[in-house]
């Protein structure tokens, strides 16, 4: 078995003695205590998968936790040097600052200083963080042209060329140990096409056929020196508006197959229908006529009520779905997991998609969902961005993330837990989705202290005048036949 195929057992749970070790920061007691039940004869065996993925869990919680409240402070004080203690423990107890204790002493996340300035405007001003467009670019901006442009032309679509690089850490190499490396590759779907491959560093051993769950370019050898691995690619971005409040418009899309079931179920160990989430979709949904208000007032309910945080890696993340609705916290993943399993639990069918966020002033991971109504058939549904348009008071851009997306996404992910090809045997540093690639030496996958990774948009072009040239096209035969 994939040791990877151990977390589908995760939301087992913790033996007691280990649960309170783990959580007091022991963690050399939590180990050893796990140890212990994995070496009894007497220990299910589901639990001992549990255990497996729990003791590696525990050995990287550190990583993601690193400063004690005196270096967290010093670390807020290089940009604002009048921050109080006060202010601090203010933020901590309205949760805008994640921790977990390390040996009985809080320890805080790597990533708070940049939440605080993603998601408090006061606060990034003070510590000297120039807002969205500072530099010169202007993000929102263009999201609002390009939804004008969706609204008014029915469609936009855009040309990316990317690169992407993994490469191990000097310090961590040694000549003469096989190693693996996996990137991810666009793959085909109803917004994604003509796709290239347009440059490969080293020449691959394997790439993924065009429709595998989660696409890879892949590379197998006996290194002697360090390189990085490297791969450019290019592709087709295409979306189509629709009008979600005049569905008599909207053409009529194919019964959903048979195997959709599996866009309805549960699926261990974060799509879970827990008896808290089964209630919260029915209250949300309660009196709601089609499956789509039903996922209209999800939507609703996550991007007006949870905030946005950056995570820490999803390795060390549990019950992530039901977690998310209790804290009304998380990024745009737990965002998207959250959706999805609340629509499931109402019956509207939901999947995963995710890859990258690609524009000329970013380029990085991202996820998103999708859902299934008739007649429409597969919309796009982008929880992260609807709440961060509420969070700066701009409704109308909040609007549009349901049922839609911008064109400058890259989708190398159309399910979420999916094997990569061919299969990765050590623990992957994303168990979960592949975004960033991994990277497995002599069979032990390598965390994100031990490999470095890139992603970079090489051109993006808007292709408006070719869209409305392919629009007449397919307008043309009605407009000879009323000349007629």
């Amino acid at each position: 078995m994939n040791i990877n195929e151990n977390f589908r057992y995760l939301h087992i749970g913790l033996p007691n003695d280990v649960l309170r070790r783990k959580l007091h920061g022991d963690f050399e007691g939590a180990v050893a205590a796990i140890d212990r039940h994995l070496a009894s004869p007497t220990t299910p065996e589901a639990l001992k998968r549990c255990l497996t993925v729990q003791r590696e869990l525990i050995l990287r919680l550190p990583l993601d936790d690193p400063y004690p409240k005196e270096e967290a402070l010093a670390l807020v004080r290089e940009h604002i040097p009048d921050f109080t203690e006060a202010e601090f423990d203010a933020l901590e107890d309205q949760w805008k600052i994640d921790w977990i204790y390390d040996h009985g002493v809080p320890h805080y996340f790597n990533r708070f200083f940049e939440t605080l300035c993603k998601t408090n405007a006061a606060f990034a001003t003070r510590a000297g963080v120039r807002a969205a467009g500072a530099d010169g670019q202007d993000p929102e901006g263009r999201l609002d042209r390009v939804a004008n442009q969706l609204r008014t032309e029915g469609t936009a679509a855009s040309r990316v060329r990317c690169r992407a690089t993994v490469q191990m850490k000097d310090e961590c190499f040694e000549p003469g140990r096989r190693v693996r490396a996996y990137l991810p590759l666009p793959c085909a779907c109803d917004a994604q096409s003509d796709i290239r491959i347009e440059r490969v560093s080293p020449e691959p051993t394997h790439i993924s056929p065009e429709d595998a769950p989660q696409r890879v370019i892949f590379w197998e050898e006996v290194m002697e020196e360090n390189h990085p691995f490297e791969v450019e690619f290019s592709f087709t971005q295409t979306l189509h508006y629709h009008d979600l409040t005049r569905p008599e418009t909207a053409p009529g899309a194919p019964e959903l197959p048979e195997d959709a079931q599996r866009w309805l179920g549960e699926e261990a160990p974060h799509i879970l229908f827990t008896p808290y989430l089964r209630e919260l979709a029915r209250v949300l949904t309660q009196g709601a006529d089609s499956n789509l208000e039903k996922a209209r007032r999800i939507y609703d309910f996550i991007t007006k009520n949870a905030s946005y945080n950056f995570m820490p890696a999803y390795f060390s993340l549990e019950n992530i779905a039901e977690n998310c609705a209790r804290s009304r916290t998380g990024d745009c993943g737990v965002f998207a997991l959250l959706f999805i399993t609340l629509c499931r639990c109402a019956g509207v069918p939901a999947r995963w998609q995710s890859g990258w966020k690609v524009d000329p002033g970013f380029c990085g991971a991202h996820d998103w969902a999708q859902f299934y109504v008739q007649p429409y058939g597969w919309l796009w549904c982008d929880c992260s961005f609807g709440s961060s348009a509420r969070r700066k008071g701009e409704d109308q851009r909040r609007a549009p993330y349901f049922g839609s997306l911008d064109p400058w996404r890259m989708v190398a992910n159309s399910a979420f837990q999916a094997p990569l090809t061919p299969p990765m045997t050590g623990w992957r540093q994303d168990p979960y989705d592949n975004q960033v690639g991994e990277l497995m030496v002599d069979g032990r996958g390598l965390d994100s202290t031990q490999r470095d990774w890139s992603q970079e948009v090489l051109e993006l072009e808007l292709l408006l005048e070719l869209l409305r040239l392919q629009i007449l096209l397919l307008r043309l035969p009605d407009m000879l036949y009323h000349l007629r």
